[in-house]
């Protein structure tokens, strides 16, 4: 099903953001978070649950208590033997749904989609929260450069995302369907440095060259300075025997960062 928005995206009126809207008991506007996983491009809840992680800390780093704005919930959905079955789920508000949304990859249209929804959204609201007086000159006009700045605030960046695709683009023949890039995919684009090596040898030439990359006491995960510099992400993967693991991806930026370390260059893919 596509989730992208309509043409008119700029007006977030009528989006499929507006429809998955909810009310809680105080009649505050919320979101289901399994409503919007898959609106925001994430195939499997295991991995929108990472991506609602990151938000929290974000929410955390701002100062803000994250049980305001990412509360606990169930759901009950189709599936599981008895043909329904009670699942964990959160009630986010607008302010989480944009912190989200705003940790998401910006090269998948539904995350861009996000962004500018919850960015217009979030932007009414402070408006609504503090009217101007326009019974002035004084107060019109205070009104309407908070409009220009909204509005100015919304095309740079969409400038920003269309800058940055080109430079995220250049790895998108490695990415998975999260733009991100597993350790035998990085061996892959990285061929004219590592010769055409498999995961394990790939793994073994960085150890050699002394890049702290994988923790030594967790060689599925990254050092933190790592994922708090955007050049490297967590998820959950499938196993054969249907087990659930964390393992560490590159993200575009972790490889420009490689490429540096290394001292090579890119190599497009063939």
């Amino acid at each position: 099903m596509d989730t992208t928005l309509p043409p008119e995206e700029d007006d977030p009126g009528g989006s499929l953001f507006d429809r998955l809207m909810l009310l809680d008991h105080h009649g505050q506007e919320c979101w289901s978070a399994r409503d919007l996983h898959s609106p925001m491009g994430y195939d499997k809840w295991e991995r929108f649950e990472v991506a609602i992680n990151r938000a929290i800390v974000a929410a955390e780093g701002s100062g803000l208590n994250p049980l305001d704005h990412f509360r606990g919930a169930s759901k009950a959905i189709t599936g599981g033997r008895w043909g329904r079955q009670t699942v964990s789920d959160y009630r986010l508000t607008r302010y989480a749904c944009y912190l989200i949304a705003m940790n998401g990859d910006p090269r998948k249209p539904e995350i861009a989609a996000a962004q500018t929804y919850f960015a217009v959204r979030t932007r009414e609201a402070e408006a609504r929260q503090q009217p101007a007086d326009v019974s002035s000159p004084e107060g019109i006009l205070a009104l309407a450069e908070k409009f220009v700045e909204a509005a100015r605030e919304l095309v740079l960046t969409k400038k920003e995302l269309a800058i940055a695709a080109p430079k995220a683009g250049k790895w998108d023949a490695f990415c998975d369907s999260d733009g991100l890039i597993d350790m035998a995919a990085a061996s892959k684009a990285l061929y004219k440095i590592t010769g055409g090596l498999g995961r394990t040898k790939f793994m073994e030439m960085l150890r050699r060259e002394d890049i702290r990359f994988l923790q030594i006491q967790n060689p599925r995960l990254p050092y933190e300075c790592h994922t708090k510099a955007g050049r490297a992400e967590v998820k959950f993967v499938e196993t054969p025997n249907g087990q659930w693991v964390e393992q560490t991806f590159f993200t575009g930026r972790g490889l420009d960062w490689l490429v540096d370390r290394l001292g090579g260059l890119m190599q497009p893919a063939a």
